[in-house]
């Protein structure tokens, strides 16, 4: 009969990652962290494949269950030095004159989204191995995996034109996304010290947090709850895109009675409305989802929701459209009523 190592893959039991054992002679300092991975049993599944002396083990991930609130904590909290690593890449390059590259849809790159990246997946690979990783740089290099079940997207630099231009929105993107929906996200603009990051499906929280901090866990952030304000359908607060507003946009804000528009650039017009900053923010144009799946999932924690352009929710996972998003709007509660018919 087959034998699984189900008592390394408890819910929210720490693996000590392989690579870094201690051989004999050689202890750990004692300021030096085990690297710590979090065995996500609600995303996997046992897959049976033989490893040698008549055992047999493997698992993969599952698109049929739910993260245990405790997974998602245990998340954010690995995901707190991750984040802050690659932040501080980021800034090493903001402000430099960074030399700008073009991918092969001529959008640019920078050796700093490339840092970052790399960072963020050698973190990931750590806290949830076994897991699938959507990132923008892998995609453009042709790296994409099976994502049948669920999957992480990251942006390490969502926001670049403006990086590169000296604008200080730009943001860190991780969500993890479950049966097409973002599940986990955690959302960070470096340059602003201002950070995000779910807590549980309901609980979204937003800190003051410098890249230099010399925080260890997320209870030393002073972190504060996030909720979406209720909306006054007469006096809306609309956030745009600063570099595509087009004359759809400005057709479907006509619609709404918006005393106040704000342009800015990155994911972080998602935080602002999780912050009841503002009331929503349509986006009709391209868009991928690795740029909207973490503030999608803040959003959504803090009460909002994000839908297509007809009011449909917004799904994850669409490989065949090179994961490309379908027009959206987030909204800081639910979708409104048009106000004005035109």
């Amino acid at each position: 009969m087959p034998r699984w190592p189900t008592d390394r893959l408890r819910k929210g039991f720490a693996l000590i990652h392989a690579s870094r054992r201690r051989s004999k002679g050689h202890p750990r300092r004692r300021d030096e962290r085990a690297a710590e991975s979090i065995a996500f049993e609600s995303l996997l599944a046992r897959a049976l494949w033989p490893v040698g002396n008549g055992l047999w083990c493997g698992w993969r991930i599952a698109d049929t269950r739910s993260m245990h609130a405790s997974e998602i904590r245990g998340l954010a909290d690995g995901l707190l030095e991750v984040a802050l690593a690659a932040a501080r890449a980021l800034m090493a390059y903001f402000g430099t004159g960074v030399e700008v590259e073009r991918k092969a849809d001529h959008s640019p790159v920078t050796a700093a989204d490339r840092e970052a990246e790399a960072i963020i997946l050698s973190g990931l690979a750590r806290l949830a191995p076994g897991i699938p990783i959507i990132a923008e740089e892998e995609v453009a290099a042709g790296r994409i995996p099976d994502i049948s079940g669920g999957f992480f997207l990251v942006d390490p630099l969502d926001g670049t034109n403006g990086f590169i231009k000296g604008r200080r929105e730009f943001t860190i993107n991780i969500g993890l996304i479950e049966a097409g929906r973002p599940v986990f996200g955690l959302l960070y603009a470096p340059a602003l010290a201002d950070f995000y990051v779910t807590l549980a499906s309901n609980e979204a929280v937003n800190a003051r947090l410098e890249p230099e901090a010399r925080v260890r866990s997320l209870a030393e952030c002073g972190l504060r709850s996030l909720h979406g304000r209720a909306p006054d359908a007469h006096a809306l607060v609309a956030l745009t895109s600063q570099s595509h507003l087009n004359r759809a946009t400005e057709g479907f804000l006509a619609r709404y009675h918006v005393i106040e528009r704000r342009a800015l650039a990155s994911s972080l017009k998602f935080g602002l409305i999780a912050k009841g900053e503002a009331d929503f923010y349509p986006r009709i144009g391209p868009t991928s989802e690795w740029d909207t799946a973490a503030g999608h999932a803040v959003l959504a924690a803090a009460g909002g929701t994000v839908t297509s352009i007809d009011g449909a929710p917004l799904l994850y996972g669409n490989a065949e459209r090179g994961f490309e998003s379908p027009d959206f709007v987030a909204w800081g509660r639910g979708p409104l009523p048009r106000s004005r018919e035109l």
